[in-house]
């Protein structure tokens, strides 16, 4: 990319501008808030639930990108603005939140009235990929605002980046906790081919698009400095984090692709069909348009993680997957309890228990089922939801309260040599631990 003059995009004196981000909440949206703010322009945030802030260079407004599809819904919004920068977008679909409202029918209408109101510059946000060659639903959504765009008169420049990696990224904490596991299972052999990016070059190459423009409708590659495989990039975060060469486990492509169609289903997952065909496609293109734009090369995947953060990152990713392990082990003893006081274990066994802790006649079936069914309860809610702070402190109160039972009416069970009671200890341990670390 060479910038050229005469791109009709005059620069204030002052050089600060009045800049309208979309987004501001998402994962690039926060550090280009951030680096504006930090590069004294005036700073406009969109966020469907405006906050107010103690920044004075930062006001939020209102907007939904799920229905603001309308030329008039943005005229007010982009009056008196220099330049509107849009960061949003999605990965997954949910509810309203779909491809073609969020990536299409609202960029569309902000910058049509971008072009009606005559604003100086608009850089979309896009994604490395969103071309000719695009098949899923992502890229060929980003491609269409991409082109909507471009067809406008008024002066553009498209970002694509390739894969974005940071703290609070949640590409990062994927790779990060991918890359800890003692057995990394890879599609394939993991050749995919990726060019990850570092957050803070995105961010410095979209400043300096700010200063000098490219030529209108550019698009611009932003990419690392070379390209990868998928294994090559897990082995270099690993050793970044101060950890041993990996082990890896090559999953078959078909068995891989039958795991994305499950992991579909499950909220919250980056992994489907779309996204397993994405990373097989590969995401690579030259850094010569970053490296122009930053003046120097981008950041390398083994310089992702500063060496005084590598203790912090290793023991974040190892959280990561040892959380939802013990989540679901926890989870193992709820529902594996609950089936076996249906019925597994003797039902006469189980009511001459009750009946020494003074639980007999017609209430004796009442508890022992209703408790069978409380523990069941509560381990297929600790698999399916996702705020968990009431249900931790449930389960800690029941422990407690059968603890105390049974010590009181039953007390040779501390004495037990399988430890029926002993094992409440670390079950409370662990579910006080959940409780802690989960709200953080």
């Amino acid at each position: 990319m060479t910038h050229k003059a005469g791109t009709g995009f005059p620069q204030k004196k002052d050089a600060k501008l009045v800049v309208l981000l979309t987004g501001a909440s998402g994962f690039i949206g926060r550090y280009l808030a951030r680096a504006l703010v930090a590069s004294q322009h005036k700073v406009i945030c969109v966020s469907r639930h405006p906050r107010t802030t103690s920044h004075p260079p930062v006001r939020t407004i209102a907007a939904d990108f799920t229905r603001d599809f309308d030329i008039e819904d943005w005229l007010p919004r982009v009056r008196d603005v220099d330049v509107a920068i849009n960061a949003v977008g999605i990965i997954r679909e949910r509810g309203a939140q779909t491809f073609e409202a969020i990536h299409e029918r609202a960029p569309a209408a902000l910058f049509a009235a971008c072009a009606a109101s005559k604003v100086r510059l608009v850089v979309q946000i896009s994604a490395l990929g969103a071309d000719e060659h695009a098949r899923s639903r992502y890229h060929l959504s980003k491609k269409i605002a991409d082109d909507f765009l471009c067809r406008l008169p008024v002066h553009s420049a498209i970002v694509q980046p390739s894969l974005v990696y940071g703290p609070g990224g949640t590409s990062a904490r994927l790779f990060n906790t991918l890359a800890i596991l003692p057995l990394i299972g890879l599609p394939g052999n993991g050749d995919q081919r990726i060019q990850p990016v570092h957050i803070d070059d995105v961010v410095a190459a979209i400043l300096a698009l700010l200063e000098q423009p490219p030529p209108s409708g550019t698009r611009v590659a932003l990419t690392g400095p070379e390209p990868t495989t998928l294994r090559s990039f897990l082995a270099a975060l690993r050793r970044a984090m101060g950890l041993p060469p990996p082990h890896f486990l090559p999953i078959p492509t078909r068995l891989m692709r039958a795991g994305a169609s499950v992991a579909s289903r499950l909220p919250g997952s980056l992994l489907d069909e779309e996204t397993l065909q994405m990373l097989e496609r590969g995401n690579t293109a030259s850094p010569q348009q970053i490296t122009a734009l930053l003046g120097r090369a981008p950041r390398a995947p083994d310089r992702f993680i500063a060496q005084r953060h590598a203790r912090a990152e290793r023991f974040q990713a190892q959280l990561n997957w040892l959380l939802p392990l013990l989540r679901l082990s926890i989870a193992l003893v709820w529902i594996v309890t609950g089936i076996v006081s249906f019925g597994l274990y003797p039902v006469a066994d189980s009511y001459a228990l009750l009946a020494r802790v003074g639980i007999t006649g017609a209430l004796a079936p009442v508890m022992l089922y209703g408790a069978a069914a409380l523990d069941l309860a509560f381990g297929i809610a600790t698999i399916a939801l996702r705020r968990r702070r009431l249900l931790w402190l449930a389960q800690i109160a029941v422990i407690v309260f059968y603890s105390l039972i049974i010590s009181w009416r039953l007390p040779e069970f501390w004495l037990h040599p399988y430890g029926p009671l002993l094992k409440n200890i670390p079950m409370l341990a662990a579910i006080f631990l959940l409780l802690e670390l989960e709200a953080r």
